[in-house]
């Protein structure tokens, strides 16, 4: 229905419905109230209008009518509150099974990654109709990941990770931009999604080059950099045991307890004596400016990958470890 209405994006995720909804809600509202205010406007002064013999008097309030416009009026906000918060919350708790795509953005462009390996540049291949969960970082200054037509934008920042979360319902080719100023070639900062029928996604996925999935080459990172000396799964490292750790809460020294999600395994890389967990020195080597964001991202993965259901290939990563 607004798909042909100028100025409307397409829509075409599942979350789109519910930000137009409110969106209209607000507008409908909004205009009425414009016209109720004016209409009373224009009658109070034809009516009440000065006339000679006529002066103003003064009159009593009405409790009855102080209650009801404070009462009506926060019921509206209180609805537009949980409406909204609902909303909010949808766009921010990605489904547990979702396939995970990073991205990495730089003045002025996207670098984005599929956990399989394949790696592309302001543009991402997706399939319809599947849960897709962006884990985003920025290498340098604020931008903000906007997909019109799937109605998300969330700010992307240096120096930690935002998600968000989408799953795409028609097949196209929609505009991906960045909506935060980041410089002098913001405008250019541009890129598109591919949503494309599953059979097609997989084609693409398995033609495409890759050097390896995320998890693999981040296990190579972890061994290159010795991590596996102080890493292991027995009780004689230096350093926690890896394995399944991600997701699970970690009892720090001084006694707080924090998630090992993808914000704390990047902080532990990058400052490791930030959150020392019970029990370890704070002797881990400092890795700021020594590894990349991609290699960050990688490292990332790997360790998540440690917390997988056990498989065959889960296995072998793990004995690795020790």
């Amino acid at each position: 229905m607004f798909d042909n209405l100028p100025l409307w994006p397409a829509r075409a995720s599942t979350g789109a419905g519910n930000v137009d909804a409110l969106y209209i809600f607000l507008l409908l509202l909004s205009g009425f109230m414009c016209l109720a205010i004016f209409s009373m406007i224009v009658v109070f002064a034809l009516r009440y209008r000065r006339q000679h013999g006529h002066e103003a008097e003064q009159i009593e309030g009405s409790t009855a009518l102080e209650i009801t416009w404070s009462v009506v009026p926060l019921g509206i906000f209180l609805v537009i509150f949980a409406w909204g918060a609902f909303i909010f919350f949808q766009e921010r708790t990605p489904p547990r099974d979702a396939s995970e795509i990073y991205v990495v953005a730089k003045q002025w462009m996207w670098k984005l990654e599929h956990v399989e390996g394949q790696r592309e540049i302001n543009e991402l291949h997706v399939p319809v109709g599947r849960d897709v969960k962006m884990i985003m970082t920025s290498q340098d200054v604020i931008h903000s990941f906007y997909i019109p037509a799937f109605r998300i934008k969330q700010d992307v920042l240096p120096g930690r990770y935002t998600t968000a979360w989408f799953r795409a319902t028609k097949p196209g080719v929609y505009h991906l931009f960045c909506a935060e100023y980041c410089g002098s070639q913001h405008s250019g900062m541009i890129g598109q999604i591919v949503v494309m029928e599953p059979a097609q996604y997989e084609a693409w996925l398995s033609g495409g080059s890759s050097s390896g999935s995320l998890a693999s080459n981040g296990e190579s990172i972890f061994q290159q950099l010795g991590c596996v000396t102080c890493h292991r799964s027995d009780t004689q490292g230096r350093g926690p045991n890896l394995a399944g750790i991600f997701g699970k809460p970690v009892q720090l020294e001084d006694g707080l307890t924090v998630v090992a999600d993808e914000n704390y395994v990047r902080e532990s890389i990058l400052s490791p004596s930030a959150k020392v967990v019970k029990g370890f020195k704070p002797i881990m080597p400092v890795f700021q400016g020594l590894v990349s964001e991609e290699q960050l991202t990688e490292l990332v993965a790997y360790v998540k990958s440690l917390s997988a259901a056990p498989t065959a290939g889960t296995k072998v990563r793990e004995s690795k470890v020790q």
